[in-house]
């Protein structure tokens, strides 16, 4: 009897017996490759752990259970980002643009993980161990305890980590793997589910730290089904704009933390440079005496961020009147542009609206609705912000100016930097020890009218 063959969608993992143009299922174009169906497995007790010995339902309350363990990876921003740091037996996921620095990334770390004393196995199934070790030579790498394979068979792979028996596991890539029990080219929606499979086996089982490098779609997301992501435990997402050297690291899923915080580096010669103060660094090419320039604060978990916030209104040539905006949600900002000729007749609605947030960032809080109104309307009437002036606040659809958390937080981080003047929610200020600290003039405000009266008058 003949080998059956399937259709599967290499985007979602959807299957069909027929070639079909189109995937019905996430209605991807030309996306399905033909594949040799697998027979079932059908000894019970199978699963992705391989052979589960059995066990008996009890109840949650009498679950012996234990802290997370913790181990440093020698990076803070890398450690901020996972939630305090690796988790023995976690499996995580890092995806991100080609050239956006993965590898150096993770290189780096398994050599800060390497000195501390951990034994670290690094696969690489892209390179060469010659192109690694340039790699190492150039970022300062010198610990001893670490071992490099260059192989993409996974039965190969696990007789390394059966020899060297490692603590922490990089795989760079998982597209790269292939098992020998499936005759799909390496890289297939087949492919990808039974080498994470294993990787996850293999985590799980020995209590590996395993790393896995994930190569990203031209939408970005990382390549592959969603399963992948939802058999990891954390999901890691490298982010920077071409020709911009700073780099931010999200979670985008974390088992064991929290997903809103961000990790910020530098490219450099000699590798990824943590940027311990990022605002700073997204404030230091500021230009003096523009219109339509604003700083605002986000809270990124548990980190006040200062970015600038620039806006450019002008009467439009066309017909309909243009909205682009970058790093805050168009909808947002139409919203706010209603709220600003509604609430404090300023006419906007026949003007073209562009709206950036200087280095890269992507912010959806609402504590940033102030700071991006303040700059539209400083766009619209030409008038310049005291560079000195930070604002924050979330805005009503009444115009109203609502109170935020982490107030304390973010006026220390513009005390910080400098700042003099604050404008934000007056409920806010309500909750503050004193109106002036230090020099810094804390406004409250309880409307956009009053607001833009502190700002401009």
């Amino acid at each position: 009897m003949g080998k059956k063959t399937i259709f599967t969608c290499q985007a979602c993992g959807y299957q069909h017996r027929k070639w079909l143009g189109r995937c019905p299922d996430c209605h991807e174009w030309q996306s399905f490759v033909e594949e040799v169906e697998q027979p079932k497995v059908s000894a019970p007790g199978q699963g992705a752990f391989g052979a589960i010995t059995a066990s008996k339902p009890q109840k949650l309350s009498e679950v012996e259970g234990s802290e997370v363990s913790r181990q440093s990876t020698g990076s803070g921003e890398l450690d901020r980002v996972l939630g305090g740091g690796m988790v023995k037996g976690a499996l995580v996921l890092l995806g991100g643009d080609p050239g956006i620095g993965k590898s150096t990334l993770l290189l780096q770390t398994t050599n800060a993980c390497a000195q501390l004393g951990m034994r670290v196995l690094y696969v690489t199934g892209e390179e060469s161990p010659r192109q690694t070790k340039l790699r190492f030579d150039r970022i300062g790498a010198s610990a001893e305890d670490l071992w490099i394979v260059a192989d993409t068979s996974v039965e190969r792979i696990e007789s390394h980590i059966d020899q060297i028996n490692p603590e922490m596991l990089v795989i760079d890539s998982i597209q790269t793997l292939f098992t020998t029990t499936l005759s799909s080219a390496p890289g297939s929606v087949s492919q990808l589910r039974a080498a994470t499979s294993r990787m996850m086996a293999i985590a799980k089982g020995r209590e590996v730290t395993t790393f896995l490098v994930g190569h990203v779609t031209k939408d970005g997301a990382i390549a592959g089904p969603r399963v992948l992501e939802h058999m990891v435990d954390t999901v890691l997402q490298f982010e920077g704009q071409r020709g911009h050297p700073l780099r931010l690291l999200r979670a985008i899923k974390n088992r064991f933390g929290s997903t809103d915080e961000i990790g910020t580096f530098e490219m450099a010669e000699v590798g990824m440079k943590e940027v311990t103060n990022p605002s700073e660094q997204f404030l230091s090419e500021r230009a003096e005496g523009a219109s339509g320039s604003v700083v605002s604060c986000s809270y990124e978990g548990t980190r006040p961020l200062l970015v600038e916030v620039q806006a450019l209104v002008a009467p439009t040539v066309y017909g309909n009147p243009r909205r682009t905006t970058l790093g805050v949600d168009s909808n947002r900002v139409a919203m706010l542009l209603a709220i600003l000729e509604k609430k404090a007749g300023l006419d906007v609605a026949g003007a073209d609206v562009f709206l950036n947030v200087a280095g890269g960032l992507k912010l959806d809080e609402p504590a940033m609705d102030l700071g991006v109104l303040i700059s539209l309307a400083s766009s619209h009437i030409d008038r310049i912000v005291n560079p000195e002036t930070m604002v924050f606040g979330e805005v009503g659809l009444s115009g109203e100016v609502r109170a935020v958390n982490g107030a304390p937080s973010r006026v220390a981080e513009a005390r910080q930097l400098g700042f003099q003047r604050i404008v934000m929610p007056k409920n806010n200020l309500k909750h503050l020890d004193k109106r002036e600290e230090e020099g810094m003039m804390l406004i409250g405000v309880s409307n956009i009218v009053e607001a833009l009266d502190a700002i401009f008058d």
